[in-house]
């Protein structure tokens, strides 16, 4: 099935090199797909913006916004780059690998799911963490998964993520894709 799914012309860049470095391919990594292709593209745009960022930190970082929009648009996921921390926009290995915001429908107010589910599944997949709800007013919900050093912010139209996505947190934000958000993947 791999070799199909390889050799078709339809298949993505980003799910090529899925495939390549043995990512498990379901329906449930859409997160990990979007941050991949995300990488891909701004790694591909790198000279521009290390240039744009010596002439002006601003365009450079507009750049890199679009980049990030294009990118979104393909998953109908408005996704934003951020640099929140002076500096890091001059860590270029990082990018793309923390700091989104992934907003997917600014009209909703509810989860599809109990909050309860979401609070259990990052105490499972990201251990030692707090959990708490979070942003409850004018008939909205939300959750605020956090450590000392870093916070995920789940909302019922985005998701914004404040640390480096390593291997638990990409599994986590792709559960949270399918079940709090309920995308699938796009073949």
């Amino acid at each position: 099935m791999l070799g199909i799914i390889f050799a078709s012309k339809k298949t993505n860049l980003v799910t090529r090199l899925m495939i390549i470095m043995g990512f498990q391919i379901t329906n449930t990594m859409i997160f990990s797909e979007l941050v991949l292709e995300l990488q891909q593209q701004l790694k591909t745009n790198l000279p521009q913006i290390r240039f744009m960022l010596k002439k002006s930190p601003a365009m450079a970082y507009a750049r890199i916004v679009e980049i990030g929009k294009e990118v979104g648009k393909n998953y109908n996921i408005k996704l934003i780059v951020n640099f929140p921390k002076e500096g890091r926009i001059d860590e270029f290995d990082m990018y793309g690998k923390r700091d989104l915001s992934l907003i997917i429908d600014y009209e909703r107010k509810r989860f599809p799911i109990n909050r309860e589910i979401i609070k259990e599944k990052a105490k499972e997949i990201l251990g030692n963490i707090q959990v708490q709800d979070a942003y409850m007013y004018e008939n909205k919900e939300g959750v605020r998964v956090f450590s000392d050093n870093w916070k995920i912010d789940i909302l019922p139209h985005s998701v914004h993520i404040w640390t480096e996505f390593d291997e638990n947190v990409t599994k986590f934000c792709d559960w949270l894709m399918e079940n709090a958000y309920e995308m699938k993947r796009k073949i």
